[in-house]
C-alpha cells in the first residue's frame, strides 16, 4: 500500500528553496537556522506557558473535583501574563554563601538542554530543524545535559535540601535513564536506523489492512511491553509522580529549585515542562508515529496537528499521574528502576533481537 512520505528534506532546506536560494552558502544556512529555531523555540514556549501555567491547574482540578483559574481573562487563560508578570517582577534574591557561577548557570543549561534536543524531531508538514543519522542518540545525550544542571543548582545554592534534591536527581536519572535508552535501543532494532525520520518512515506502513485503509505500524501496536517501559521510566525522567522524589515538597522543601526566584525560578519551572514535551515529542517519535495519522490513506489533518495533538496526549498522561499516584519512598524509587526496569528493559531488548533475528 502506498504511504506519503513524512520528511523529504529539513525546514531549513524547505525555505531556502522557497525563496529561490538554491544551494545554500554556509552564511544562508546559519541565518535560516536561526529564524526556523527562533520559530520552533517560539512555539515551545507558547505551548509551555499554556500548558503548564493554566492546562497544569484546569487538569489537576478536573481529577481532584475542583474549580480551577477562571476569573482572569476568558477562561482564566490571562493568568499567564499575569503570572510571567509577577514572576518576573520579583526581586532576584542570592543566598549567602552560593557558588555564584554554578548557581548562575544551572537554570540555562537545564533549559538548553531541553530546547536543544526538539532540533532533530520531525514535526510534520516538513518542519525539522536538523536530521542526522544519530538522531535519536543526540536526542537522549542532550536531555540528559539536565542532570548536570541540577547537580550544579543543588550543591551551588548552600543548602542541604537543595543538596539533597540535587543528590536524589543524579540518583534517579540514572537508575531510570539506562532502562530509557535500552528500551529506545529495542525500537531501532525494529527501524535498523537512529535517523528520526527513519524511525517515523518505519512504522508508516499498515499493520492491519481494512480494506483500502490500515492502521499503521506504531511501534506503540507493534511492542506494547516496550511502549509501557518507556513510559514508565519517561515519568522518571520528568519527575513526575510517583518519582518527583528529587522535588518532593513534603520532604525537601522544593528540592535542587529551593533557592531560586524571579526569572531564575522561571527558568527552573520552564525546563521542567519543557523536558516533559520533549518526552512527549520522543514517544510520539519512537512509538506513535510522528507526525502521521494512525490510518494508512486517511491524513485528515497536516502533520504538524498531529503531532501536537500526541504529545499533548502524553503531557495529559503526566498530568493523571501526577493527580492520581502517590510519591513513592527514595529507596523504593532506586529499587524499581534497578531491580525492575533495568531487569525488563533488558528483557525486552533481548526478546526484540530474537524476534527481528527470527523474522529477517
Amino acid at each position: 500500500m502506498p504511504v506519503d512520505p513524512v520528511v523529504a528534506q529539513t525546514t531549513v532546506d524547505t525555505l531556502g528553496s522557497l525563496l529561490g536560494l538554491g544551494e545554500l552558502s554556509p552564511l544562508e544556512d546559519f541565518l535560516l537556522s536561526f529564524v526556523v529555531a527562533g520559530g520552533i523555540v517560539t512555539f515551545l514556549l507558547t505551548l509551555v506557558a499554556v500548558s503548564g501555567i493554566w492546562g497544569k491547574r484546569k487538569i489537576t482540578a478536573a481529577f481532584t473535583d475542583r474549580i480551577a483559574v477562571n476569573r482572569i481573562g476568558p477562561f482564566g487563560l490571562l493568568i499567564i501574563v499575569a503570572d510571567a508578570v509577577r514572576l518576573l517582577s520579583k526581586e532576584l534574591i542570592v543566598p549567602e554563601g552560593v557558588d555564584r557561577p554554578a548557581w548562575d548557570i544551572a537554570p540555562f543549561v537545564m533549559v538548553s538542554s531541553a530546547l536543544l534536543g526538539f532540533a532533530v524531531i520531525p514535526m510534520g508538514s516538513g518542519i525539522q530543524l536538523a536530521d542526522p543519522e544519530v538522531g535519536l542518540a543526540y536526542v537522549f545525550a542532550v536531555a540528559s545535559i539536565a542532570s548536570v544542571g541540577l547537580v550544579m543548582a543543588g550543591y551551588s545554592s548552600n543548602n542541604k535540601y537543595s543538596l539533597l534534591g540535587g543528590l536524589r536527581a543524579v540518583a534517579q536519572n540514572l537508575a531510570y535513564e539506562i532502562p530509557l535508552i535500552l528500551t529506545a535501543a529495542s525500537v531501532v532494532i525494529f527501524a535498523g536506523t537512529l535517523q528520526m525520520s527513519g524511525i517515523v518512515e518505519a512504522q508508516n506502513v499498515a499493520l492491519v489492512d481494512l480494506g483500502g485503509f490500515g492502521i499503521k505500524s506504531w511501534y506503540a501496536f507493534v511492542n506494547p511491553f516496550a511502549f509501557l517501559l518507556f513510559m514508565a521510566a519517561n515519568l522518571a525522567e520528568v519527575g513526575r509522580n510517583p518519582f518527583d522524589i528529587p522535588e518532593a515538597p513534603t520532604e525537601i522543601v522544593a528540592g535542587w529549585q529551593t533557592e531560586y526566584s524571579s526569572v531564575y525560578f522561571v527558568l527552573a519551572y520552564l525546563s521542567e515542562f519543557i523536558h516533559i514535551f520533549l518526552g512527549g515529542a520522543i514517544i510520539t517519535t519512537i512509538f506513535l508515529g510522528g507526525p502521521t495519522s494512525p490510518i494508512v490513506g486517511l491524513e485528515i489533518l497536516p502533520g504538524f496537528v498531529w503531532f501536537v495533538i500526541k504529545i499533548l496526549a502524553v503531557y495529559l498522561f503526566t498530568q493523571w499521574m501526577r493527580s492520581a499516584i502517590p510519591r513513592v519512598r527514595i529507596d523504593q524509587l532506586i529499587e524499581i528502576g534497578w531491580k525492575g526496569m533495568l531487569v525488563l528493559s533488558f528483557a525486552n531488548l533481548v526478546l526484540t533481537a530474537v524476534i527481528v533475528g527470527l523474522i529477517v
